[in-house]
């Protein structure tokens, strides 16, 4: 960690340790907008000092925001001041990193914690965002507020590649289904069941003969040289006769030409969102590959280029995590339940999922891997079924079990700086 990021660190604690009741504070809670910011002022022992102060989302609206804080400061005598704010999207990053850059003290306030808090401040107080405002600031007054990272450039070009690939993925899956489900559902739905099989083939078919007429009035062997670049075997002839075949039987709707258009489109740009996925990774690996860190993850069983890089974005500096608790918990595997009442012996832990649930979800495909390809993985995960085999979902936990486990053990190499030793998997 950083020396200035030591010393944030340091000053969140001792914020969050002292400021509740002390007379030496004043809490700037803000409402972060796409535009305008609505800012409130008072003292951590629930004066208000300036209720309504609407700032622009530029340097002059910042400026103006900090002057204002300074001189009801100095007014009161006061000593101190803490911004704090919800994150709002991406609207709060330009304004956080200003009052970083300036040495102010900044803290995160969450957005389940200010829904939750406006209804208690009277019952039935409603969103607005004055008032809003205002309930952050009273929350930062009792410390019930999160640090703000603030991590290396090369972090937040991770995380940036990162969300850009978790959107191409998305488009890809979009595209994907309005082919199947608008297209091939509705001119040719006999094929649906062979697209998995071959999607290349099946994507070929969807751009240049998807009407089962047009491939009915056609020869085999035209159609099969329309639709493939290479031969594969005996199973792609066999599925293409019968795609063939099933042409000229199909309950397809008749194609017009606005279908055939949009069946072209949409390939073309699957295609090229795919390429474009492509390109993301290798961004992504040529940034990942300047952290000495991310050669250590690729040594752990399951972890590939993707992976690694999630782990690293997520973890970010390994030294902001005291124990192993925090970093269970910024996952989200960290364990809970309802224990109330008759029934609180009989409660069943579960994991909170309150986390990262990318992170979450590229742990668990690691461990799904690493179990399936590894004997080491292989033998450590019978051993945490052995005597459970018959209970329900038990394979599944203790999968989420051996998730949790190669996190720790990604954040104890990336402290020492160490590739995979297979005693840690032994290690409890």
């Amino acid at each position: 960690m950083s020396n200035h990021e030591l010393t944030r660190r340091k000053q969140y604690c001792q914020i969050v340790k002292e400021i509740t009741g002390s007379d030496q504070y004043m809490v700037v809670g803000i409402d972060i907008g796409k535009d305008k910011h609505h800012a409130f002022m008072g003292t951590a022992t629930g004066k208000s000092l300036f209720r309504k102060l609407i700032f622009e989302n530029n340097k002059d609206g910042f400026s103006r925001l900090l002057k204002t804080a300074d001189a009801i400061k100095v007014q009161n005598g006061l000593s101190k001041i803490v911004y704090g704010l919800e994150p709002t999207g991406n609207y709060h990053k330009p304004l956080a990193r200003h009052l970083i850059r300036f040495g102010n003290n900044l803290v995160l306030v969450s957005g389940e914690a200010v829904k939750k808090n406006r209804v208690l401040l009277d019952g039935r107080w409603d969103k607005h965002d004055t008032k809003c405002a205002a309930n952050i600031a009273d929350l930062v007054s009792r410390g019930r507020c999160l640090y703000y990272d603030s991590p290396s450039p090369g972090i937040i070009e991770l995380r940036s590649l990162l969300s850009l690939r978790r959107r191409l993925k998305k488009e890809e899956h979009s595209l994907r289904m309005r082919i199947r489900n608008n297209l091939l559902a509705l001119y040719f739905p006999e094929i649906d069941r062979f697209y998995s099989a071959c999607e290349s083939e099946s994507l070929a078919i969807v751009k240049w003969c998807l009407d089962p007429d047009q491939i009915a009035g056609m020869a085999f062997e035209p159609f099969f040289q329309m639709v493939t670049h290479t031969r594969r075997g005996s199973a792609q002839l066999f599925r293409l006769r019968k795609i063939h075949q099933l042409a000229s039987e199909s309950i397809g709707c008749p194609m017009g030409s606005a279908a055939t258009f949009e069946a072209q489109l949409l390939v073309d740009k699957l295609k090229q969102v795919r390429q474009q996925v492509k390109d993301t990774e290798a961004a992504l690996k040529e940034v990942a590959l300047e952290f000495a860190e991310y050669d250590y993850l690729l040594t752990i069983p399951g972890f590939g280029p993707y992976i690694s890089a999630r782990v690293l974005a997520s973890i970010g500096d390994p030294f902001r995590f005291k124990n192993r608790k925090q970093l269970i918990k910024m996952a989200g595997y960290d364990l809970g339940a309802n224990r109330s009442g008759k029934t609180s012996d009989k409660a069943v832990p579960v994991i909170s999922k309150k986390g990262n649930s990318e992170l979450r979800y590229a742990l668990y495909q690691a461990a799904k891997v690493a179990t399936a390809r590894v004997d080491l993985f292989r033998t450590y995960f019978t051993e945490l079924l052995r005597g459970r085999e018959r209970e329900r979902g038990i394979k599944t936990k203790m999968c989420v079990k051996l998730a949790a486990k190669m996190l720790i053990i990604a954040w104890t190499l990336m402290k020492n700086k160490e590739p995979f030793d297979p005693e840690y998997l032994t290690i409890e």
